[in-house]
Parts: structure tokens; sequence; C-alpha cells
């Protein structure tokens, strides 16, 4: 497998830093409008976290249910997702680039067909929002195989058993739910989940990152403080593409927010 996240997060926990993930949707708003947001993204992120977009994304809120919508309509299919990602991974040789989908995508072709696909694209990970731990044993086998690592999902209310196989069979990192329920900045990050992270680590489970409702640099702050790898911040972000696509977010401005969330994830005061 891709050693970029071992590098990345090595790099940065040498350096007391935390990783800003930033996520978009593959083809949202247009194929090229979405090539130019991922270069926006990258000059400001540790690494990328990339949805591809379904008709039926059950776990995300309407930001993201509209902006993977519009992807579609635009002629967002898997081969344009995957050579959306493959001109990123050109330009970006180093950065961890994932991937989150839904299991219909992976299953409606062989699993190996998709994981090597998505492999030769340059990806490094995938998560499949809709596959639990329990039924992840053939996705992470066949993920392993093509050399992407499996991404797993560990809710708040995680058991003993669930925490042991995100552990056993995840690589890469690990995404960590702040509070139940879909994404969206319509509802803001919880108290983190101190205890959560203690226990991941303690089964030496892939670096911890958190998600679901992260939108401002004081959440990014109380992650990391928290003991998190990392946050990702999908609605705030898809939120702020979509303002900036139609004209409504100066790029200077957009910048500047993403700017500082990087800072507050490495500790710093952007510039």
């Amino acid at each position: 497998m891709s050693d970029r996240y071992a590098t990345r997060f090595a790099g940065l926990a040498h350096a007391k830093r935390g990783a800003f993930i930033p996520f978009t949707v593959l083809g949202f708003p247009t194929r090229t409008g979405c090539a130019e947001h991922l270069e926006i993204l990258a000059r400001h992120a540790d690494a990328l976290e990339l949805g591809i977009p379904f008709s039926d994304p059950v776990a995300d809120g309407p930001t993201i249910q509209r902006a993977s919508a519009a992807a579609l309509a635009a002629g967002a299919t898997f081969g344009v997702c995957l050579e959306l990602v493959a001109g990123l991974r050109a330009q970006h040789p180093d950065l961890p680039i994932g991937l989150l989908v839904y299991a219909n995508l992976v299953i409606s072709r062989t699993l190996e067909s998709f994981y090597a696909k998505v492999a030769a694209a340059g990806a490094d990970s995938v998560l499949i929002a809709d596959v639990p731990s329990e039924e992840g044993a053939p996705f992470a086998a066949a993920a392993r195989a093509a050399g992407v690592s499996p991404v797993f999902i560990a809710p708040p209310n995680a058991g003993h058993a669930a925490l042991d196989r995100i552990a056993r069979l995840g690589a890469g990192y690990t995404y960590v739910l702040t509070r139940s329920g879909v994404t969206g900045t319509e509802h803001a990050a919880g108290t983190p989940a101190r205890e959560l992270l203690a226990q991941l680590e303690a089964r030496d489970a892939p670096p911890a990152v958190l998600g679901f409702g992260v939108s401002e640099p004081s959440q990014v702050c109380e992650g990391i403080a928290a003991g998190a790898a990392g946050v990702i911040c999908g609605s705030a972000v898809v939120k702020r593409l979509t303002q900036h696509a139609s004209g409504e977010l100066d790029l200077a401005v957009l910048e500047d927010w993403l700017a500082s969330m990087h800072a507050a994830a490495h500790g710093e005061t952007p510039a």
C-alpha cells in the first residue's frame, strides 16, 4: 500500500501539528470547475478526501447532497472522477488522496476491478460510507490486495468489538465521528471524542481524524487538542466552493478561510 498517509502523519506528528483534510465532490460543479477547485484545496491541505457522486448519498447532509446531484447532472461518471484524481495525482505526487464512496458503486463492479481502477488513478484510500466494520473484511482484503488503504468509520457509540475490527481492518486513517447523523454544518460538532480517540490509540488503529460538523478554526483546534491526528471538513468546504462557483464568494476570501483552517490544524496563526 502507499505510504503517503504514514509519511504525512509521521511528519506532522514530529512537528506537533495536525492534518487539515478538506472534502469536495468530484465533478462538482463541472469537470473543469472541479479541477480548479482541487488545485485550490491542495494548496491548503495535508490530505484530501474526495467523494464520488452518488444518487442516494444517505450519510451526507443537504449541502453535499446538492453538490452530488449537480455533479451527476454535469456528467460526472466514475471514469470522469478517476480522471480528475489522476490529474490531481500528476500535479501532487506526495499528497494523500482518499475517496469516499457508497457500496453500490463498488459492488456494481467486482471488488477487484473497482480497487484496481482506483489504484491506477492514484488514490491512496477508500472509505465506503455505508459499509460498517462488521461487513468490511472482504472490502478491506480487496483494497489491500490492490495497494489501497481501507478506511473505516468509528461512530461515537462503537463498542469494544467494533473498535477491535476497525483497528485490525483499517489502514491509512480512521474516520472518527464527532456525533451521530449525517454530515453538515447545520449541526455544530459536539465535544471532541477524547475517550474514543484514546481507545483507538490503545488498539494501534490508523491515525484518527475527526469529521462531521467541523466548520471553524476553533473546532479544528479543539479536535487536535483532543488528540486527533487531523480533521476532515466537508460541508463547510463544499458550501464555500458552491458560493465561489456562483460568483458569490471571492477567491481571496475562500483562500483566506482555507488558510485559517489549515493554520489551526498546525497550531499557527494564518498570515
